[in-house]
């Protein structure tokens, strides 16, 4: 596929070649790229950091953040709603599932996302980004939409993400390999970039908040120690690089190799079984990263197998390289 091809132009390609598509994934993918552009310039305007001068306590940030985020959240419910493709949708943000409106027709698909991840992190500057996955129903509708929303991972049908840096990409996949599309300002247009992504079998760097190290059980521990301890045969130690955005470590990850880890942490017992969220943050990247030859863990089980247990479960994560993520594994249960 030629280089600059817009990302409308590449999905209706991949349509074509699909004799039984319906135009429902060109609709939703088209409907999220709007979305995010006008995300991304929200994102663009919020310039925080003038804001911290005339700021008198730290509750005026959080409810900054608290504004873009329900922006973010009500850009993309709006975009989304009333298409005709979803039969409802499910937000990080939202405790609950989110209907459909009445006065909108309904469709096939479920559409699962983190409005604005890394949020907290945007008077750094950090890149920041909306990460969304794609189900379709499994059957006319008699099982329930909380069930038809707790599939486990490997059954989505489309996964990918937007990050808002010093570049505006997106990165998703339908199953089919995973491409990228970088935002051209001068045509507000996302235009390919990087086809056919393929993640290193072994990577340089590990990423993991190395503060909360007293707070990992013992298996963990072994293996961050692992990636430091220098060997030049295994090409060790690893460089640490971390920057407390999960999709932005995730797609540095993803184009250079490396190991991302986000274990169960005893000092925050409000999430015993971990921070990140497996159906809106973890399920739709680990399909990117497994589409792109990785492989997601949550130590003991591949994450795509999980069957999710309720909408907003928390879970320890392994991602990145097949080989790093396979090792850490085995450290974590004795086998190395």
């Amino acid at each position: 596929m030629a280089q600059g091809i817009t990302v409308t132009e590449f999905i209706l390609s991949g349509q074509k070649e699909q004799p039984e598509a319906t135009g429902a994934f060109t609709s939703i993918l088209s409907e999220l790229t709007v979305a995010a552009k006008i995300i991304a310039q929200k994102v663009k305007k919020a310039n925080l950091s003038d804001m911290l001068d005339t700021m008198e306590s730290e509750s005026v940030g959080e409810a900054f953040i608290q504004k873009l985020r329900e922006h973010a959240n009500s850009t993309i419910i709006n975009r989304l709603s009333h298409i005709g493709h979803l039969d409802c949708m499910a937000s990080k943000m939202n405790t609950d599932l989110i209907p459909i409106p009445k006065k909108y027709a309904k469709g096939n698909y479920i559409l699962i996302f983190d409005p604005l991840g890394g949020i907290t992190n945007i008077d750094v500057p950090c890149t920041i980004g909306t990460v969304f996955s794609i189900l379709k129903k499994q059957g006319p509708g008699e099982f329930g939409l909380m069930t038809e929303t707790l599939q486990p991972g490997h059954k989505q049908v489309a996964a990918g993400y937007f990050i808002y840096g010093s570049s505006k990409i997106m990165v998703y996949t339908t199953g089919n390999g995973v491409h990228g599309f970088t935002l051209q300002p001068s045509i507000g247009e996302f235009l390919l970039s990087h086809e056919n992504i393929r993640i290193p079998k072994k990577g340089k760097t590990y990423s993991v908040n190395e503060g909360n190290y007293y707070f990992w059980k013992e298996n963990v521990q072994d293996a961050i120690e692992y990636f430091k301890t220098p060997d030049l045969k295994t090409g060790r130690p690893y460089t640490a690089r971390y920057t407390g955005s999960f999709v932005t470590d995730i797609h540095r990850n993803l184009l250079k190799g490396g190991i991302y880890m986000y274990p169960e942490n005893s000092k925050d017992p409000s999430k015993p079984h971990g921070k990140l969220m497996l159906t809106c943050e973890v399920n739709p990247l680990a399909y990117i990263v497994e589409q792109a030859g990785g492989y997601a863990s949550n130590g003991f089980e591949r994450i795509l197998d999980l069957e999710p247990k309720y909408l907003h479960q928390r879970l320890p994560v392994f991602m990145g390289s097949i080989n790093d993520v396979r090792m850490a594994e085995n450290i974590i249960q004795g086998k190395h």
